[in-house]
């Protein structure tokens, strides 16, 4: 309190102090009242004004006690009005003023309180906040709905809501050595996904160092879902083995057969037939890379189709009309179910050629001799046309339908070579029906046949049509 209250007080007292005595005084010697009496009429008369003046002085500080009532109970948007200017009333505006400004930073701290809160609910990635005793702060809905976790989680230890040593032993590492750790998991109650979790400990700020010393203050793990990266690196892997056996296997016959040659075997009578191996290895590479060349063609952004209507009995008369020698060698019939005549289709004639190409020439010799192959094709409610071509050949193992769409993948790689195929023709089906906005699978029962299904728009939108190259 500021000496200048204090004077106020002292002078305020002494004031009172004399103005009783002066009374006292005057009622004794002047008005003759007796002590008693005199000392009465004296409170009476000077009670009132002491009320007053206390009532004027005690005001600012009801009102500053209310005030830090308010403040306790966040009632943070009312001031304070005096009716004087002396110190208390100062104080009284000064602690208004520190409401004002409380209330400004809780609404700030609240904001960015919500802020970041929306940060990892909308994060694609799961996330997993552990608080410095190795206990969950909070779990965002990726994570629950990728883990399929329960809804209360909150104050439980990681290994009780995600049954893992690994994970767990890496989020006491971060806490007691305050180090990052990237692992990777293979969660089975994930429905067998494969997560790269970063987990990173929580640094405590340069204050709070100085204060209770450099203590982790918890970790936060991220969940990055790298099931499909795993698949496409597998599948890559399959593909560099696979192009290059597919291709050292013909080079090797090649080299041998010229050395061979070379050697002294042109005068020879065996000559012709080892020109016939390299020449007919020389034309398995060519077609091996087209096909390669044709899938990259396919996949560039620069790739473009030439969208035309089309009657598809038409094109399915023409392109059994390709397929037919091969057909008749083997005694295999192909018969058309009923197609309407009026069906169309809009597509790219060359590309859609090729593809149903393919799929016959691909039953073909997959199916004994005097087998039966069977085209279907009908208008589907939904506005799509579905192409399907049905044999009743060798059949696909349950276990290899979901791959045979891969480059170079074979069932039966040795009598896939025989028959002369590159592995890359069923590729080349999804990728040209992708490109058309279709979409192409297979049913198959082993020793049964196999059925190939491939689906075009019949108005197709956002494809891109010109002339080809």
């Amino acid at each position: 309190m500021s000496i200048t209250l204090q004077s106020k007080l002292m002078v305020l007292f002494i004031g009172l102090l004399l103005l009783f005595l002066l009374l006292l005084g005057f009622s004794i010697y002047l008005l003759k009242i007796p002590f008693f009496l005199s000392l009465l009429f004296s409170f009476i008369i000077i009670a009132p004004l002491v009320y007053f003046l206390g009532k004027s002085i005690t005001q600012p500080i009801r009102r500053m006690t209310e005030m830090a009532n308010r403040l306790a109970s966040d009632g943070l948007d009312r001031g304070f009005y005096g009716y004087s200017s002396d110190e208390l009333v100062r104080l009284a505006k000064a602690i208004s003023e520190m409401g004002k400004q409380l209330r400004n930073k809780i609404e700030e701290i609240s904001r960015e309180k919500e802020y970041l809160q929306t940060i990892p609910k909308g994060m694609m990635e799961g996330v997993l906040m552990v608080d410095g005793r190795g206990r969950i702060l909070m779990v965002n809905d990726a994570l629950r709905n990728l883990l399929s976790l329960h809804s209360d989680v909150a104050d439980k230890m990681p290994l009780e809501v995600i049954r893992n040593a690994e994970l767990e032993g890496a989020i006491r590492k971060a806490i007691q050595e305050g180090k990052s750790v990237v692992l990777e998991l293979n969660l089975p109650s994930s429905d067998g996904r494969i997560f790269e979790v970063n987990v990173v400990p929580i640094q405590p700020s340069p204050e709070v160092i100085q204060k209770e010393g450099p203590m982790i203050r918890g970790t936060i793990a991220v969940f990055h879902d790298i099931t499909r990266l795993k698949e496409l690196e597998k599948i890559r892997q399959d593909f560099v083995a696979n192009v290059s056996h597919e291709l050292r296997t013909p080079l090797t016959t090649i080299k041998g057969y010229a050395e061979t040659l070379l050697e002294g075997a042109l005068k020879e009578e065996v000559a012709v037939q080892f020109v016939q191996v390299i020449k007919r290895h020389t034309d398995r590479l060519t077609k091996i890379v087209e096909d390669l060349l044709m899938l990259s063609k396919i996949e560039s952004k620069e790739f473009r189709l030439n969208l035309e209507p089309l009657s598809l009995p038409e094109l399915i008369n023409d392109v059994l009309d390709l397929v037919k020698d091969a057909a008749l060698k083997k005694n295999i019939s192909i018969t058309k179910n009923e197609i309407s005549p009026s069906l169309l289709v809009e597509a790219d004639r060359d590309y859609l050629e090729q593809v149903l190409v393919n799929l016959l020439d691909n039953a073909i010799k997959y199916t004994p001799e005097g087998g039966k192959i069977t085209i279907f094709a009908l208008q589907k409610d939904q506005g799509e046309i579905e192409v399907s071509v049905q044999d009743n050949g060798i059949g696909i193992p349950r276990e290899d339908l979901s791959r045979i769409f891969e480059r170079f993948y074979r069932v039966d790689k040795g009598r896939s070579q025989e028959l002369g195929g590159t592995g890359l023709g069923l590729s080349i089906v999804k990728h040209i029906i992708q490109v058309h906005r279709g979409r192409v699978w297979a049913e198959s029962q082993l020793g049964k046949g196999s059925t190939f299904y491939l689906t075009l728009p019949k108005n197709p939108k956002n494809i891109s049509s010109t002339h080809k190259d």
